[in-house]
């Protein structure tokens, strides 16, 4: 007879201590079989992607395009070839391309970290667009217009809008937690393995190929160049920067020792004063007055600050009293600041015996706030005013016209663990690591060191308090990047300087030009 698959001696007596051996074995056996069994079952069901597909036509660029949207999961595979994640993206593709038409294909985040890419979807670059007041007032209650978007970017290139993990309908697959990709190198890696594996997928390797990210779509944007130029030889034609967020030393005004944040954010407080009518007497020309701004602070603010305690009192004065001006705020604020006004306060203070404080992503909004002592704002009066503006027409967008109808829950604002347990730690665990502030120029400047055709367009807001235009300056015109790989434009709003709609129409030819300039077309 046999005992599971083990033939029995018949030939002699099996003593009892050999018996209880073999009982043992087979014991063993099953028992690893029930535990086998069991870790199947309990793994997670992976189903097939998700994904709506639908047909539309729009005039763009002047032209009649005829497109196919995909809203869909693509899933980036782990080490054993196992699904990790499921990238959830808008993807806008031209039909009935020439086999001689050279296509482009732009992928496109927004920030956070922690945010799915409805604004730039909705708020510029897609075919649909949320329209809000573009004078800076609240934009109310629904019913929100969303109207055609024909000055957007479907004549020229391809559009695949991307939700990181955490984001919008993208989640972690099977074994795998979302908390693995929530980090500055993590977030980077799967972008890029995203985009690899889209474009492996749709037969797009000869495609020109173009990143475009918002304020800390900038900061990922900078580290999935250096990995699709080194470790993936994926070249890039271009990236386009909006609200440029790549060293946060310069966009980090909380800090009171950080020297470098008081330099950088003194032209964006100066506009700021600028529209608020706090500069006595009021310049004509705003470009102009920013270039004396900018002047103060690198020539005469910064050797002040840097000097501390040991400068001597006539300098101090005139230093406060040049300051005041470039800010709008009294001699004696600046006085009990000891020379340092941090951004956030500033928001706050500007409008204080108005009792308003002023936008913190765009310092053309203002909310009236509860209290009005606080040295800081409570919120930010641009997030309030457009927000649930941007979010309905995204899903009423999605189910009226796209047919996306999902039970699962389309996340915007992010994972509400996402946030807490972001990793900035550029090292593995166990090896010795020194904090410092984020900064990934250093990418960037490798990935245009490696690809010396690829260029950045680097589109910045007068009125941002969050990531200031002087601070992209700042940051691109070192870290060994030349300076003829960047071109720098300028707009009349804020972080998202498309709310505004001359600063909208501008932006949208800008990024049409740079992409026809990037492929020779």
């Amino acid at each position: 007879m046999y005992l599971r698959g083990m033939p029995l001696m018949s030939s002699r007596m099996i003593t009892k201590p050999a018996f209880l051996l073999l009982f043992l074995l087979s014991s063993s056996v099953l028992w690893a079989d029930e535990e086998e069994s069991t870790e199947k079952s309990d793994k997670k069901p992976i189903p097939e992607p998700t994904s709506f597909v639908s047909e539309h036509n729009g005039m763009f660029g002047g032209k009649s395009i005829n497109y196919t949207l995909t809203a869909g999961e693509t899933y980036v595979r782990d080490k054993d070839d196992e699904p990790k994640a499921s990238i959830f993206t808008f993807a806008y593709t031209k039909n009935g391309v020439d086999d001689d038409e050279v296509r482009p294909v732009t992928f496109l985040w927004n920030g956070g970290p922690g945010s799915a890419s409805t604004l730039l979807h909705m708020g510029i670059y897609g075919p649909k667009r949320i329209s809000v007041p573009s004078d800076a007032t609240h934009s109310g209650a629904p019913p929100y217009p969303v109207l055609a978007a024909p000055e957007t970017i479907l004549d020229v290139t391809d559009l695949v809008f991307v939700d990181p993990v955490g984001t919008g309908f993208s989640r972690a697959l099977g074994e795998h937690e979302s908390k693995e990709f929530w980090g500055l190198k993590e977030d980077a890696k799967s972008m890029a393995e995203f985009i690899r594996t889209w474009v492996t997928d749709n037969g797009r390797w000869n495609s020109p190929r173009f990143l475009l990210g918002e304020s800390y779509g900038t900061t990922r944007a900078a580290g999935v160049a250096n990995i699709l130029e080194g470790e993936f030889m994926m070249s890039l034609n271009g990236i386009i920067f909006v609200s440029q967020a790549l060293d946060f030393q310069g966009s980090t005004p909380y800090i009171r020792d950080n020297i470098i944040s008081h330099i950088t954010y003194l032209p964006t407080m100066s506009a700021a004063a600028w529209y608020h009518n706090k500069i006595n007497p009021k310049p004509k020309n705003l470009e102009s007055f920013l270039d004396q701004s900018r002047a103060f602070a690198t020539d005469e603010l910064l050797p002040a600050l840097f000097k501390g305690n040991a400068l001597d009192g006539k300098t101090r004065t005139y230093i406060r009293d040049r300051l005041a001006y470039f800010t709008g705020l009294s001699p004696e604020y600046i006085e009990r600041a000891n020379l340092r006004v941090q951004g956030r306060r500033f928001a706050k203070e500007l409008l204080r015996e108005e009792g308003l404080a002023i936008g913190l992503l765009d310092a053309r909004y203002t909310s009236d706030e509860i209290d009005d002592l606080n040295a800081n704002p409570a919120g930010d009066a641009a997030t309030y005013a457009i927000n649930s503006a941007f979010k309905s027409a995204l899903m009423d967008y999605m189910h009226d016209d796209l047919g996306i109808n999902w039970d699962r829950l389309y996340l915007f604002p992010a994972d509400e663990d996402l946030s807490g347990n972001w990793r900035y730690r550029t090292v593995p665990d166990g090896k010795r690591y020194e904090p410092m502030f984020v900064n990934t120029a250093r990418d960037l400047a490798n990935a245009l060191r490696i690809n010396p055709d690829s260029k950045v367009l680097v589109a910045s807001g007068y009125y941002d308090l969050v990531t200031p235009f002087f601070d992209a300056e700042f940051t691109l015109n070192r870290h060994d990047i030349r300076s003829d790989r960047i071109t720098y434009k300028y707009y009349g709003g804020g972080h998202m300087m498309y709310v505004n709609e001359p600063s909208r129409t501008a932006l949208l030819e800008d990024t049409r030009v740079f992409i026809q300039q990037q492929t020779n077309n």
